[in-house]
């Protein structure tokens, strides 16, 4: 992906993207339209590909993600979901939380996409900030029985029947299904719930789709909350997929791509650069409920992955599972020439993962970047130059004024995907006087408008009248013999 730039006045920091009416290769941009396109293109190629725990395998095809899509939006429908209201979408990634998230999208809704890592206080947390219609969830997830948490946080659940509650805890709650096994009280089982969309005709479906509007909310994703209770950030239809549109050029994809993952796709980059970037170019989504590293390894080579997705600390579990060194992989093509994992004696790359970037939940993942391919010294060790209708300033974090060019302060944010706001939180109290989404990140930006991270502001030293992070800090430890 091409990211022109120019510094808009060269004593200040401020650098812009390409204007978004020159971006290339974007589509409808409502999720609707999203799945519309990516499905009638794909046709009978492999979208997705699900091992069950009972040994079977589930392949659907592109058409066939349409079909379940639809059957999803047309029991939603039939129980009663307005526009603009919230499903939650508690499940790992498999195929029923894609179905999910796009038969929500069709039939008008906004999906929020749940962690399955929540705590019953989390997940309480969750529900009451979301103020969801309908949950659509997973019963098991390793120690986990969802189905039993929640009729623990409300007794209407447990006592109530599919199709009827009452609940004073979740007063917004009328209806949830899980994926697996029975229904439990006022949880119905999945097939009882597409069941009740039965009824409800195609041509009402395209109705309340044609509703749908960019500038509608589309998804609703939580931050991780690391530091306090996790903040709902509602997105709108336009940001979600620009960035499900463009990732899979950012990553460099090709249509034949096999990509599989350990990370949840209820975090915005994973939805994103999976499911928004595999779909966009007609590849294939391998899915793998949660990590386990033997599992996944023999899932790669029964299905000549060609792209592992995977941070740090899980490369490592890779390299320690038992059949690591003696599994064929060869299939894999998009493994970055430094990773360890580029070591396997059958893999043979010459692959530069998309390394320079920057982003955040509220810009629904990446805001500054360099494409796949972009080395060190290109890039400048930099997190990339703005990615299109973005705009980038640093600013003083106490006065707000914009820095000198090269100075270190706030990095400050504003394009077509940041999101329409957080939840109960009024928008003015989040965006400077500019629309500008001030991110707490502490940075810099150089005179041909590439972005440098440094980290959390509040990690930034500040010494001696000088400013200095953490970051270069490790980096000269390293540096230093004997370390």
């Amino acid at each position: 992906m091409t990211a022109h730039r120019y510094v808009a006045d060269p004593a200040v920091s401020i650098a812009r993207g390409l204007p978004l009416a020159e971006e290339p290769g974007l589509g409808t941009l409502t999720l609707a339209g999203f799945v519309r396109e990516v499905t009638e293109r794909g046709g009978e190629r492999e979208a997705l590909v699900q091992h069950r725990a009972d040994g079977t395998v589930e392949r659907w095809t592109y058409a066939e993600l349409w079909r379940q899509s639809e059957r999803v939006a047309k029991a939603l429908i039939a129980d009663g979901l307005g526009k603009g209201e919230r499903v939650g979408v508690l499940m790992t990634n498999r195929a029923e939380f894609i179905a999910a998230v796009f038969g929500t999208a069709l039939a008008g809704g906004v999906a929020a996409p749940l962690s399955t890592f929540s705590t019953p206080a989390e997940l309480d947390h969750l529900l009451a900030a979301s103020a969801c219609s309908v949950v659509l969830l997973e019963r098991a997830v390793l120690k986990k029985d969802f189905a039993d948490i929640l009729c623990g946080l409300d007794p209407a659940i447990a006592a109530g029947t599919p199709g009827r509650l009452d609940s004073a805890r979740f007063p917004f709650l009328r209806s949830l299904a899980v994926v697996e096994g029975a229904g439990l009280g006022a949880i119905a089982a999945w097939d009882d719930f597409l069941a009740r969309g039965d009824g409800v005709s195609g041509e009402r479906l395209a109705a309340r789709a044609a509703t749908v509007t960019p500038a509608d909310p589309s998804v609703l994703f939580f931050s991780s909350g690391s530091t306090s209770k996790p903040k709902g950030i509602l997105s709108a239809h336009r940001g979600v997929t620009l960035q499900c549109w463009r990732m899979g050029r950012q990553q460099g994809l090709d249509p034949n791509v096999r990509y599989w993952t350990a990370n949840g796709f209820f975090w915005s980059g994973n939805f994103s650069m999976v499911v928004g970037g595999v779909l966009a170019v007609g590849g294939t989504i391998v899915l793998q409920r949660t990590f386990q590293p033997a599992e996944a390894i023999d899932l790669m080579a029964r299905e000549q992955v060609s792209f592992l997705f995977a941070w740090p600390h899980q490369w490592e579990q890779l390299l320690s599972a038992p059949n690591w060194a003696t599994a064929d992989l060869s299939a894999l093509r998009y493994i970055d020439v430094d990773s360890p994992l580029a070591r396997h004696p059958a893999v043979r790359t010459t692959w530069i993962e998309p390394r320079h970037c920057y982003g955040n939940t509220e810009t629904f993942t990446l805001s500054s970047a360099y494409p796949a391919g972009t080395t060190r010294e290109e890039a400048r060790n930099s997190h990339g130059l703005p990615l299109p209708g973005n705009i980038f300033k640093v600013v003083d974090p106490l006065s707000g004024r914009v820095v000198p060019l090269g100075e270190r302060g706030e990095i400050a944010v504003k394009g077509p995907t940041l999101m329409l706001g957080y939840l109960g939180i009024p928008l003015d109290e989040t965006l400077d006087e500019e629309g500008f989404f001030r991110t707490g990140d502490g940075g810099w930006l150089d005179a041909d408008g590439r972005l440098f991270w440094e980290g959390r502001l509040n990690d930034i030293i500040k010494t001696g009248g000088a400013t200095g992070s953490p970051l270069e800090i490790d980096e000269a430890i390293l540096d230093s013999p004997g370390v």
